[in-house]
């Protein structure tokens, strides 16, 4: 079993001291395991929450409504959004491997989504909204544009330039080895949507090998298929030295940690966006959001979790949200932990978009104590897969949902891709903002 609760500290100096302390864990987890195949056998029990019977239905979930936020906390939360003193963080390292269609950034619905891969994803072969009827544009393209629309249309309710309001932001782009060129040539090729070159920030997120076992004794075995160690190895490689960069001028300028953690000092917020989620594509800033994290961050929160509930036709695994006694407080819990737990049975998800009140003090506790490592085995090799939600282990956690419960939207699979194809066709219909976007990218799209 596996505890989110206490996790093993990890030695994040460098990669080769990260994949030493995977060497440690498995040699003290896995002690006495004569096969791969045993392991793989095992998983569930391995990655099995401990306190699994004795979990419950979670309490004091807080509902952002017109009772819990006043007006003066949402014109806060606008004024910090419009200041640049929120972080945000868009993970778009993912590989969309239940779509097959490679790097979630550059997923072209006009050029990727053919007759065939259509039929493939829906079964059927003909749909509400035809790819080849869209514009030419990235999943990634399309994200980073609602944001600089959503911030510009914020900007003129403020009766602020909408082009200084660009340049106030911060983003940090989580991106992989597979896409980082393309997706830095994005970027140049859209001058950076209007954003400040200087402000935004990437990562690479690193693919490792698998490790095997050879005669009882476990090897880093080169030959193996590089994978991501999930989203919590890419919380905890933004702490590593050095792996925070921007392009000035198409070169990289790398910011040391100490650097990058002052940086962290100045914001209130860090949003982690999840690029698949359809809604953002509608609307991509979240005043009620915002301003519940901010409002929780000063009452001590450090990390504020939205909940939704799950889709009942067409159930995913994710995040579930449960009530530990034994800790005496709501945990999410990854679905992979939850021991057989149908995912029809998971009744709260959570959204993937968390929110860092002083995420400085985050990141800083990542640093120290790292995450808790599942293991997952895949074509006869070990790999781990940490949890960025299990973070909420380590920090004071606040959950929060809205008063309108709605099933989660996100491009995950085959069965969400006819909703996604909406949502683009939606933002592209949306009055002037194909003409806006063409005169900020300066780009024919």
């Amino acid at each position: 079993m596996l505890d989110p609760s206490q996790p093993t500290p990890f030695d994040l100096s460098d990669f080769t001291s990260y994949i030493g302390s995977c060497f440690d864990l498995v040699k003290t987890r896995l002690a006495g395991y004569k096969s791969m195949a045993k392991v793989a056998a095992d998983l569930e029990q391995l990655n099995a929450y401990p306190r699994l019977e004795q979990l419950q239905g979670p309490t004091d979930i807080q509902v952002l409504d017109n009772k819990s936020l006043s007006k003066r906390d949402l014109s806060r939360a606008a004024q910090a959004l419009a200041s640049g003193k929120v972080l945000l963080e868009h993970t778009c390292a993912g590989e969309a491997t239940r779509l097959g269609l490679g790097a979630k950034y550059l997923i072209n619905p006009r050029l990727d989504l053919t007759k065939g891969v259509m039929l493939r994803l829906t079964g059927r072969s003909s749909w509400p909204v035809n790819p080849r009827g869209l514009r030419s544009m990235s999943l990634g393209r399309r994200h980073m544009l609602q944001l600089a629309w959503d911030l510009s249309q914020l900007a003129r309710k403020l009766k602020k330039d909408p082009a200084r309001v660009l340049g106030n932001q911060h983003l940090l782009v989580i991106i992989n080895e597979s896409s980082v060129t393309a997706v830095e040539m994005d970027f140049l090729e859209a001058g950076f949507y209007g954003f400040d070159p200087a402000k935004v920030l990437f990562m690479v997120q690193k693919s490792f090998h698998g490790l095997d076992l050879r005669k009882g004794q476990w090897v880093y075995d080169l030959a193996s298929e590089p994978r991501l160690h999930n989203h919590g190895q890419m919380l905890m490689q933004s702490t590593m030295e050095g792996q925070i960069y921007r392009l000035d001028r198409g070169n990289k300028q790398r910011l040391t940690w100490l650097a990058f953690e002052q940086l962290l000092q100045g914001f209130l917020d860090k949003i982690s966006f999840n690029i698949e989620d359809l809604g953002y594509l509608s609307q991509s800033l979240d005043l009620p959001g915002l301003a519940a994290a901010l409002k929780l961050g000063e009452a001590g929160a450090r990390m504020v979790m939205e909940v939704v509930t799950n889709d009942p036709g067409h159930p995913q695994k994710g995040g579930a949200l449960f009530w530990d006694p034994e800790l005496e407080r709501n945990v999410m819990i990854e679905s992979f932990q939850l021991q057989g737990v149908a995912e029809a049975d998971i009744a709260y998800l959570n959204k993937n978009i968390n929110h860092y009140p002083r995420p400085a003090e985050a990141l800083n506790t990542v640093r120290e104590r790292g995450l808790s490592m599942p293991l997952k085995v895949s074509k006869h090799r070990l790999y781990f897969q940490p949890v960025q939600g299990d973070l909420n282990f380590l920090l004071p956690t606040a959950f929060v949902r809205r008063k309108e419960l709605r099933p989660i939207q996100a491009w995950k699979s085959g069965a969400n891709t006819i909703a996604a194809l909406e949502a683009m066709a939606q933002q592209e219909n949306r009055k002037g903002f194909l003409a806006w976007a063409a005169d900020l990218t300066g780009l024919k799209l």
